[in-house]
């Protein structure tokens, strides 16, 4: 897959290719990565990307032709059906479902804004598609670029050693993930659930997914409204809220 970044700073954008899952997919060639500069396709002395808003009020605009010049040129250097994407406040959430998709594509251009915005124009006649990572703002679009890199670069054939690890992830099957333990088996007290210590996969699974659905349920109820819950899991977690409550009623310390 190939991936061009429009940005006023390449480094920062850079920098997400030569460490941890990214890099180790730039290493396998498995992702490039490019970067476009609008400063690179000014024709002043001082490589003007800026200007005043019409209409005034605070901060500058991106304008219109340098802009667009480097989304040419990253467009030139992307396989075809790549879309260009601008990482905006204004744009759909991003999740897991979108980096799945993105990740099926064949490459894609990534416009990371600055300033105020970027005007209006070259939303509307050279993006295909606008995201945001939450209700906040950034500075630039450069960490919600990297963090679309990441997300998308995990989910290539090829890049994680187990190709099931991208496949339990949090959100791919609509829920949060399961707890995690490793060696030791007791830490102060604290101990691994049995069940993970039994070797029996089938009761090792069941437990996994009840707690799975048990988190999402207390963490993140919104994304159990949107799923059509089999029998079994129903199951699960009905168990799950039971042992909840019997928790909660339990005198301290008993």
């Amino acid at each position: 897959m190939q991936m061009q970044v429009v940005t006023l700073f390449p480094e920062m954008v850079n920098v997400v290719a030569e460490y941890g899952v990214v890099g180790r997919a730039v290493g396998r060639n498995i992702l490039s990565i490019g970067c476009q500069d609008p400063r690179s396709y000014t024709d002043d002395a001082h490589r003007t990307v800026d200007d005043r808003p019409y209409g005034g009020g605070p901060g500058m605009v991106m304008k219109y032709e340098p802009v667009a010049a480097a989304i040419d040129a990253a467009m030139a250097s992307a396989p075809d059906g790549s879309p260009v994407v601008c990482l905006t406040p204004q744009g759909a959430r991003f999740d897991q479902a979108g980096a799945t998709r993105l990740a099926s594509l064949p490459g894609l251009v990534l416009l990371a804004g600055r300033y105020e915005g970027i005007d209006e124009r070259l939303i509307e006649s050279k993006v295909d598609e606008e995201l945001s990572l939450g209700d906040f703002v950034l500075s630039g679009g450069e960490i919600a670029a990297m963090a679309v890199i990441d997300a998308v670069a995990r989910l290539l054939p090829g890049v994680l050693g187990d190709d099931q690890s991208a496949k339990q992830d949090s959100f791919m099957d609509g829920l949060l993930d399961y707890p995690h333990y490793t060696r030791p088996e007791d830490i102060d007290g604290q101990q691994v659930p049995e069940v993970l210590l039994s070797g029996d996969h089938a009761k090792i699974a069941a437990w996994r997914m009840k707690q799975a659905l048990g988190r999402t349920y207390e963490r993140r109820p919104d994304l159990l409204e949107k799923l059509d819950l089999t029998a079994g899991q129903r199951a699960l977690l009905d168990e799950y809220l039971q042992e909840l409550e019997e928790q909660a009623e339990r005198p301290a310390g008993g």
